[in-house]
């Protein structure tokens, strides 16, 4: 089994070679508006989903044929769930100065242990949507043992234990926490935990659930105006303009899919791949919400998910 995808483009980061520590969907919330799916094993319990062994190596060697600008542990769950995921981060800079980046919903940080598993990683990435605890509960749906109040105590208390940067990615959903009010409340929230950047989103790619409805523009200006000069929207920002070292594999096989559906033969026929090669560059694009995929007559396809940018 694969657990290393892309590399592909990112939104925040550039040129992303994925890490995936969890089985989907494995993770302590179940957002409306994550772009994976519902969760289907909701858990606070920290194990070693995946052997790290296995996981240094395939980096290592992936490394060997790709210079990413990141390496985000991140994927089809929550990635902190890893009981392991400290030696994971130490044993990829032990061959690797590329970036290593945590991409979390920040859920597990009032525990002690999670916060310092994580501290040798270049940037974190954590999630916080809302001051008040009836939103953040709509929102996430979390695990039955997270509180909102912890979930923020924790964030609090990784600031001040971590050394790196944090970039506070803050999603709003229309019509449950972008109001006046909310934001005001958030702003006061994110004060106290200083982070290098705020950044704001929303949905552009197909929800988990039909609830979690997107921003228009204008409202995410005024928001970021309001927060200050940290603050930088991150939503809407479409593939080709991410980056100009865009991973070529990538974005050929979405210039293909965007003419007409594809079969992952068909892809690998095209692009002078293995199989394996395109089920590789596939799952980070799932994961990424730039494909979809849809069966038809026993068969998988892929298609484009550009309409939703």
């Amino acid at each position: 089994m694969s657990y290393v995808f892309g590399p592909v483009p990112s939104r925040r980061l550039g040129l992303s070679l994925g890490v995936d520590l969890i089985p989907a969907k494995t993770c302590t919330f179940d957002c409306l508006y994550c772009q994976v799916g519902r969760t289907t094993d909701k858990t606070v319990t920290r194990r070693p989903f995946v052997p790290a062994d296995q996981v240094i190596e395939e980096l290592r060697q992936k490394l060997k044929v790709c210079t990413p600008d990141a390496i985000t542990l991140a994927g089809s769950g929550e990635p902190t769930l890893h009981s392991e995921i400290e030696r994971i981060i130490e044993g990829i800079q032990e061959f690797s100065d590329t970036r290593v980046v945590v991409l979390t919903n920040g859920s597990l940080f009032s525990e002690e242990p999670v916060r310092r598993a994580v501290l040798k990683a270049d940037l974190i990435m954590p999630t916080l949507t809302s001051a008040h605890e009836a939103t953040f509960n709509r929102i996430h749906r979390p695990h039955e043992a997270i509180r909102h109040q912890a979930v923020v105590e924790g964030l609090l208390a990784l600031r001040r234990e971590y050394a790196g940067q944090i970039f506070l990615e803050t999603v709003f959903l229309a019509g449950i926490n972008d109001t006046p009010q909310e934001v005001e409340d958030l702003k006061e929230l994110i004060a106290g935990l200083q982070p290098e950047r705020i950044q704001l989103n929303t949905v552009v790619r197909p929800p988990a659930d039909p609830h979690a409805k997107s921003l228009d523009r204008m409202r995410l200006e005024e928001i970021k105006l309001y927060l200050g000069t940290s603050a930088q929207i991150v939503a809407d920002i479409p593939l080709r303009d991410v980056e100009k070292r865009t991973d070529s594999l990538a974005r050929n096989f979405l210039e293909m899919v965007r003419r007409r559906p594809l079969r992952q033969q068909d892809a690998a026929n095209s692009l002078g791949l293995s199989v394996e090669d395109v089920e590789d560059l596939v799952k980070g694009l799932l994961i990424k919400g730039f494909v979809r995929q849809q069966e038809h007559s026993g068969e998988i396809f892929y298609l484009s998910n550009e309409g939703t940018y």
